[in-house]
C-alpha cells in the first residue's frame, strides 16, 4: 500500500508541506547533533587558534560544517528519493569531497592546491555526469553561446569563485551563514516560481541545517565556526544553485528568467565576489603583497574599524545584498546588458555605502554626532 502511495506521489501537488518537510527534517537534525558536535570538539580540543588576524581573541570550536553536511545528508537520502535522485545524489557525492577536505583543513592545516583539486573534483562531477553548465552569457558582452570546452572551463571557474568567495568572507560571527540563508532563500524562491522542485527542497534543506548553527555562531558562551568543512560546502551550494538555474533558464526561452538569469544569480552572490574582487586587487596593487595571503582588508574587517558589532557587521551586508537582490529582480524586463550594468552600478554603491558615508562624516559634510559608533 505504501509502495502505491509513493509511487502515485507528486511533492509539486502538495509543494507547501513538502517544503515544510523539508526544512523541518535539515532543522531537527541540525539542532540535535550541533549540541554533540560542540561537546566533541571541547573534549578533543579541536579548536581555531586566534592569530595575528583572527577578530576573536579565544579558542573556539571549529567543526560547525559537520552539523550542516548531516543535516543535508539526511535531506537528500530520505525525501530526496522522490526527486530527481541522480542530480542529488551527485549533489551529495561533491559534498563528501568538501566535508572531508574542510574537516582536514579546519583540524591539520591543508594546501591551497590539494583544496583547489578537491573543488575541481566535486564540480565536475556535476558538470559532466548531468551536463549542468552555463552554456552561454544571455548575450552579456556579445556573448549568446559558448563552445563546449569554453562552458565547461567557464562553468568550473564559476563553482571555484563562488566556493572560494564565501570562504573568504567567512570572517565575522554569522556572516557566511547569513549571507547563505539569504541566498537559499532567494534561490528557493526563483526555484519555485520556475517548477524544480528538487532544488527548491535542496534550498530550503539548506536553510533548515543552518540556523541552528548561526544559534550558536552568535553565542557568546557556547560559540562554534562553520570552518573551511562549513563555507566550502554552503558556497558549493549557492554556485551550483546559480549554474542549475542558469542553465535551465537557458534551455526554456519561455521561461520568465530567460533574459535575466544570469545577472539575477550574480546579484545574490554579488557582495562575496565583489569583496574577494577587492582583497585580490588591493593586496598585489596597494600592499605589494600576494593576492593569496591573508590580511584585515575584507569589507567585514573594516566595519569592524569603524565600530560595528560583529551583529551589526552581518545584518547590514545581508540587508543590502537583499536590497541588490531584489533590485534585480524587478529590473528583468530590461534588456539583459542594462541588467549587468544597473546591477553592477547599484551593488558597488551599495557596497561602498558605508565607506561612502564615513567619508563624507570625515569631510565634515555630514555631522560627527550622526556617525555609528556602537560597538
Amino acid at each position: 500500500m505504501i509502495q502505491e502511495l509513493l509511487k502515485h506521489f507528486n511533492p509539486i501537488d502538495y509543494l507547501e508541506l513538502w517544503l515544510l518537510l523539508a526544512f523541518l527534517i535539515a532543522f531537527i537534525v541540525s539542532l540535535t547533533s550541533f549540541p554533540a558536535i560542540f561537546n566533541v570538539a571541547i573534549a578533543k580540543e579541536l579548536m581555531d587558534e586566534p592569530d595575528h588576524r583572527s577578530v576573536h581573541d579565544r579558542k573556539t570550536a571549529t567543526l560547525g560544517g559537520v552539523g550542516i553536511f548531516i543535516s543535508l545528508a539526511v535531506v537528500i537520502t530520505t525525501i530526496g528519493a522522490l526527486l530527481d535522485t541522480k542530480i542529488l545524489l551527485l549533489v551529495l557525492g561533491s559534498m563528501t569531497i568538501l566535508f572531508f577536505l574542510g574537516l582536514k583543513d579546519d583540524l591539520l592545516i591543508l594546501s591551497p592546491r590539494k583544496k583547489f583539486i578537491g573543488q575541481i573534483m566535486a564540480a565536475s562531477l556535476l558538470i559532466l555526469f548531468t551536463d549542468t553548465r552555463i552554456l552561454g552569457l544571455s548575450g552579456v558582452f556579445g556573448i549568446t553561446i559558448l563552445p563546449y570546452w569554453l562552458s565547461v572551463l567557464f562553468t568550473l571557474f564559476v563553482y571555484v569563485l563562488i566556493i572560494n568567495a564565501y570562504n573568504l568572507i567567512d570572517g565575522v560571527d554569522g556572516l557566511a551563514g547569513c549571507l547563505a540563508v539569504a541566498g537559499f532563500a532567494s534561490f528557493a524562491y526563483l526555484f519555485v516560481k520556475t517548477g524544480d522542485v528538487t532544488m527548491s527542497t535542496l534550498t530550503v534543506g539548506g536553510i533548515g541545517a543552518i540556523i541552528p548553527f548561526l544559534r550558536l555562531n552568535f553565542s557568546k558562551r557556547k560559540k562554534i565556526f562553520m570552518g573551511d568543512t562549513g563555507s566550502m560546502i554552503v558556497g558549493f551550494l549557492i554556485a551550483f544553485c546559480s549554474v542549475r538555474f542558469i542553465n535551465t533558464t537557458e534551455l526554456n526561452p519561455k521561461s520568465i528568467f530567460f533574459e535575466s538569469a544570469p545577472v539575477l544569480a550574480l546579484a545574490i552572490a554579488f557582495f562575496p565576489l565583489l569583496d574577494t574582487l577587492r582583497v585580490f586587487i588591493i593586496r598585489p596593487v596597494l600592499l605589494n603583497k600576494s593576492p593569496f595571503s591573508a590580511d584585515q582588508n575584507h569589507i567585514h574587517h573594516r566595519f569592524l574599524k569603524l565600530g560595528f558589532s560583529h551583529a551589526q557587521t552581518t545584518i547590514y551586508i545581508v540587508i543590502l545584498n537583499l536590497l541588490l537582490t531584489a533590485f534585480v529582480y524587478h529590473i528583468g524586463h530590461l534588456d539583459t546588458i542594462y541588467q549587468f550594468l544597473l546591477m553592477v552600478l547599484v551593488g558597488t554603491f551599495l557596497y561602498s555605502s558605508l565607506f561612502i558615508y564615513n567619508w563624507l562624516v570625515m569631510k565634515k559634510w555630514i555631522p560627527e554626532s550622526s556617525k555609528n559608533k556602537q560597538v
